[in-house]
């Protein structure tokens, strides 16, 4: 046993180390400071336009009063004003910056209006101009067409639309809207962690045989308990950094003074979550991960050049490339038959069963019996990976197909 450890404490501390884990964990804890704290950084760039004033150009004189109720009716900061320069005077400003941007109003048929600036696509942080002049369009024919105010309440009133699902599974349309967001956040960690942390233990692998540290290895330790070793210690690393991402990220949200449930992140569902919701999470990544990690032990060691490690692990790549094809497809439609179906298939089981746990009132005994399909999985799945890892080790030279199974196994079965 003192061996397995021993193996363990390497494959951690080796990979804990390396420069990629230290600086892709640095990175995503920068990141999410920096989304957390974003609202704050372009408040801080932007400060300096708040008093920047939108100059109206109206022959009338009776468009622009109206423009600027508009404005005040939406509650928009945007500062407009009439003014009496000529619009070569107005560009001339805006090349020397001494102004932001006008708008021209023309009304004949139908209103225009023409907004002016440096950029063509200023416009498109400025929506409440479009709308206020939309506004002002419906406003105007409604008085051509002698509409009273109530009249015109009447004929823009929305039509009420509500949606009610007869399946007892099925989340009302706003506590779908709060799961969505959450479990696609949630999903996309599993999703990375099942590519990232099974294709690290291959590479290891890999890298001991081309190096024939594996040699030495296993002449003091068996080929199984050195596989089942290096699936811990790096399953383990894998853990402790979502744990620091996790940890990251709430201390992100408490440092920009914003509280789970306002904001975005109730609209990504952290306002009414389950503590069920992570319970799973948690065990389809770490179910997830073993699954996929012992297969990549497996593959990594029917490899002897580190070059040949991603074509071996293509087929697995595909495996988690379609499960997440489903579950991210499913987010809308959580309760279609090829979702449920694929949520039984272990290998799809971790990415597609969470996010109907996550979508869904579904019963107990469905994320149970495809949790149950999962481990009986990783047991199968490990024995017969045990039995090509015994021989696969001791296997030189080039490798290039999944051939090489039978003959790893032939070899192991001779020790």
């Amino acid at each position: 046993m003192h061996s397995f450890w021993v193996i363990f404490k390497q494959a951690f501390m080796t990979k804990a180390k390396t420069k990629s884990f230290i600086i892709t964990t640095v990175v995503v804890v920068a990141m999410f400071f920096l989304l957390a704290n974003m609202p704050k950084i372009l408040e801080a760039f932007q400060g300096e336009e708040e008093d920047q004033v939108l100059h109206i150009v109206d022959e009338s004189g009776e468009l622009a009063p109206l423009f600027q109720q508009q404005l005040e009716t939406m509650d928009s900061d945007i500062s407009a004003q009439p003014t009496d320069l000529t619009e070569e005077e107005l560009k001339a400003g805006i090349a020397d910056e001494s102004i932001h941007a006008y708008l021209v109003f023309e009304q004949g048929d139908q209103l225009t209006a023409r907004y002016v600036s440096e950029s063509a696509n200023e416009l498109s942080n400025n929506s409440d101009i479009e709308q206020a002049v939309q506004s002002m369009q419906t406003i105007l024919t409604a008085e051509s067409l002698n509409l009273n105010e109530s009249q015109v309440g009447q004929l823009f009133m929305p039509a009420v639309f509500e949606r009610e699902a007869v399946s007892e599974s099925s989340k009302s349309q706003e506590e779908l809207s709060q799961a969505r967001g959450l479990v696609y956040i949630l999903i996309m960690l599993i999703y990375i962690a099942v590519i990232y942390y099974p294709n690290m233990i291959a590479m290891e692998v890999a890298t001991e045989k081309s190096s024939r540290v594996m040699e030495i290895l296993i002449s003091s330790v068996s080929p199984v308990k050195h596989m089942f070793a290096k699936i811990a210690g790096i399953g383990t690393l894998g853990i402790l950094q979502m744990g620091i991402f996790g940890l990251a990220g709430y201390l992100a949200i408490k440092s920009a003074g914003t509280d789970l449930t306002e904001g975005a992140f109730s609209v990504f569902g952290f306002s009414d979550v389950k503590i069920s919701t992570f319970l799973f999470a948690i065990l389809f990544f770490l179910l997830g991960y073993f699954l996929y990690a012992v297969l990549a032990a497996l593959l990594g060691s029917l490899v002897s050049r580190t070059e040949d490690v991603q074509q071996l692990m293509l087929p697995m790549m595909m495996l988690i490339v379609v499960a997440s094809l489903i579950a991210f497809s499913g987010i809308s439609v959580p309760e279609a038959k090829f979702v449920t179906i694929s949520s039984f298939i272990p290998f799809f089981a971790p990415l597609v069963m969470f996010l109907r746990v996550g979508m869904l009132d579904i019963p107990l005994w469905e994320p149970l019996v495809s949790i149950a399909l999962m481990l009986v999985t990783i047991g199968l799945l490990g024995w017969f990976g045990a039995r090509v890892y015994r021989g696969g080790v001791l296997m030189y030279g080039s490798s290039q197909s999944l051939k090489d199974i039978r003959k790893a196994i032939k070899l192991g079965n001779k020790q």
